[in-house]
């Protein structure tokens, strides 16, 4: 009898085990389906997603603000280079110029100084003390034009129209600007450029920027032999005239190139052959 019974429980077990098992592998099979369906649209939409980031990444324009931005960064830089490579360049350009024109014009220079000392008494060149580049004072070199000690009396003074201390071949030098040639020796220096706003005396400087506040900013570059104010304006008569000047040389300092210097140098010629603003 006992193992009868043993043999019974031992088959009831065997019985419960075979029906949960096939229970729920029911369960599983029918679920499994499912839930990889679940797993496929799942997937599915999550590829989906890196598509559409794409596709709107492959549509997307840079808004007008950030090409502007990007676009006067790289215009600073090319600017920035172009004013460098500039600099020297003018520097070199000024160095040879000077040697050549002071060669080139010797013996005009031999003649001048013969004319000058057979002509009025006194010494054949003339210094002044003008403002250069940064408010530095150098020494500039000119033809003597006018007679020795012309400012004694009258101290610091502008030249007039038919300046009586004017001598008589120091108003043909002064005309054809024939009495500038000695400042290629202060471009060589480096006090110069062939090009720029004419350097002016202190005096002059600090007078005029009480009347005139862009004034001091002509002295931010090197003066010049000749320069767009010489080529388009006259002689400065009277505080206007030099407003007008400094426009000229402001306009000048934010526009200069090569191109610009080479219309200025075309245009010095029409000045020297016709006299144009000679004071």
């Amino acid at each position: 009898m006992k193992t009868i019974s043993q043999s019974l429980i031992f088959a009831s077990i065997c019985f419960s085990l075979l029906f949960c098992a096939g229970f729920f592998g029911k369960s599983w099979a029918s679920a499994f389906p499912q839930h990889q369906e679940t797993r496929q649209i799942e997937d599915a939409k999550i590829s989906q997603v890196p598509q559409d980031i794409l596709s709107k990444e492959s549509n997307y324009a840079p808004e007008p603000s950030s090409l502007i931005l990007f676009g006067s960064g790289i215009l600073s830089m090319l600017i920035g280079f172009f004013r460098r490579t500039y600099n020297a360049g003018k520097r070199l350009m000024d160095i040879v110029t000077s040697v050549i024109a002071l060669i080139i014009l010797s013996p005009l220079c031999l003649l001048v100084a013969a004319l000058i000392k057979l002509t009025s008494k006194g010494p054949i060149f003339y210094t002044q003390i003008r403002a250069g580049k940064d408010w530095q004072n150098f020494k500039i070199y000119k033809f003597r034009t006018m007679k020795v000690d012309a400012e004694k009396t009258t101290g610091p003074v502008w030249a007039k129209l038919k300046d009586d201390r004017i001598t008589p071949i120091g108003r043909f030098l002064r005309k054809s600007r024939i009495d500038e040639i000695p400042q290629f020796v202060n471009v060589i220096k480096g006090d110069m450029s062939v090009i720029g706003p004419r350097p002016e005396r202190p005096v002059f400087v600090n007078e005029l920027k009480v009347h005139i506040s862009d004034y001091p900013k002509r002295l931010s570059v090197k003066p010049g032999i000749t320069g767009l104010a010489q080529v388009y304006h006259r002689y400065d008569k009277t505080i206007t005239d030099v407003r007008k000047k400094v426009k000229y040389d402001l306009l000048y300092i934010k526009k200069m190139c090569f191109l610009t210097d080479l219309g200025i140098i075309l245009r010095t010629f029409r000045v020297v052959l016709t006299g144009f603003g000679a004071q």
